[in-house]
């Protein structure tokens, strides 16, 4: 089956739930929580971005160029992408983001896999905070 999409409200669903997790203080959840938060805080940022994008007029490439794709593209493939996309020169909310080095630094689906202790408390508040940023400044 194939879904639609709604890249808003998919980046208002996975912030929601990263801060359920991240609220989360129960001792024997609390560093668990954590890391999922800190994978959806990435997906949340992720789809707010896509959102902009398309807000842009930038549209998904031919399903052949997948690869070279920044809506099919995870962080930090997807900030390569867009900083080598000429497009975005005239998007001066694009460009600000993708200028900043720090953004979802240390993210990537990769971290699905990784031991809890991998995944660094502070590197998630940067993701939370970040995360919210994205979505508060297009107004999800």
């Amino acid at each position: 089956m194939a879904y639609g999409q709604d890249l808003a409200g998919a980046a208002r669903r996975h912030l929601a739930a990263a801060h359920g997790l991240y609220e989360d203080n129960h001792p024997a959840r609390r560093a668990g929580n954590r890391a999922v938060a800190g994978y959806l805080y990435g997906m949340a940022g992720e789809l707010a971005l896509k959102h902009i994008m398309r807000e842009r007029g930038m549209r998904p490439l031919d399903p052949s160029k997948r690869r070279d794709d920044p809506f099919y593209a995870h962080f930090p493939t997807l900030m390569t992408l867009l900083r080598n996309n000429t497009a975005i020169r005239r998007h001066s909310d694009l460009r600000l983001f993708t200028s900043n080095s720090t953004l979802f630094s240390n993210w990537n689906t990769g971290m699905r896999y990784a031991p809890t202790v991998e995944i660094q408390e502070r590197w998630i508040g940067d993701w939370k905070a970040q995360a919210q940023q994205l979505i508060d400044r297009i107004g999800l």
